[in-house]
């Protein structure tokens, strides 16, 4: 069981929100109180006295041998939930982000076996929103679909000081039934991070002609006067720089006639 002890109002409605929410059984007492028998991890702040662990002061009925603590930080209660659980789960909570690349990558956070946090965010927010969720955690895992590859290799050069894995992402995209679209790439990001892949410090970024041909066609189509953009804004679109309506307004803007 999970306890929260903690004077820190912020602290104790971020962590029992976040509790509240994931469905965990847990309980509160005042800091110093004794805490209840099957304590397995005890929430608290830094400068909230519990007692000395060690001799179990100010632990009650609990064996302090038997939990473990979370000192919690008010502005991060999300995270201090996730140690919680992956401590109740045995320790089993090494941190693993899959990511499924694309314009909108699909990112899944997993502590051991368990989805702990989902995003699907723009290709620009990706590297930003990962290391978020790897700050502080030990020796995290982040393991990028194979896809997409220009999408792939920029998230892989955006993450040098990070262990990254290159997984081959065949067949981790599931069958979406009713009710489950727009889902597909944060469950194909889950599949990702449950498999190993190749440990990559970069990846080749330079495009290929028909890669630069596909951009150039899609933006034609979508521009209002069939207007397609130049190999030189091709390229930049090609390595997240730009995004085809933003390639399509400089293109404008630098008074380029359309094809």
């Amino acid at each position: 069981m999970i306890v929260v002890a903690t004077e820190d109002f912020e602290l104790y409605h971020g962590v029992v929100n976040e509790l509240r929410d994931r469905g965990v059984n847990f309980t509160t007492v005042e800091p110093g109180d004794d805490l209840p028998e099957g304590t397995r991890v005890l929430v608290t702040s830094a400068d909230d006295d519990v007692g000395d662990e060690s001799t179990g002061d100010g632990a009650g009925a609990a064996d302090p041998t038997d939990y473990e603590v979370v000192v919690g930080d008010p502005d991060s209660p999300r995270r201090a939930v996730e140690e919680a659980l992956a401590l109740l789960r045995s320790g089993e909570g090494r941190i693993v982000v899959g990511v499924d690349p694309g314009t909108r990558p699909g990112i899944a956070v997993l502590s051991g076996d368990v989805v702990v946090a989902a995003f699907h965010v723009p290709l620009a927010d990706a590297v930003a929103t990962i290391r978020e969720e790897v700050a502080d955690a030990v020796d995290p895992v982040v393991r990028v679909g194979d896809g997409a590859r220009l999408q792939s290799a920029r998230i892989v050069q955006d993450l040098e000081d990070v262990t990254v894995e290159l997984v081959d992402e065949t067949g981790t995209t599931p069958y979406l039934g009713t009710g489950a679209r727009g889902m597909g790439d944060v469950l194909a990001a889950v599949n990702i991070a449950r498999l190993e892949g190749e440990t990559v410090e970069e990846r080749d970024v330079e495009p290929t002609a028909g890669e630069l041909g596909v951009i150039q066609r899609r933006s034609r189509e979508r521009s209002p006067d069939n207007r397609e953009i130049d190999e030189e804004l091709a390229r930049r679109v090609a390595a997240g720089e730009l995004t085809i309506e933003e390639a399509l307004d400089e293109h404008r803007g630098d008074g380029r006639s359309g094809n």
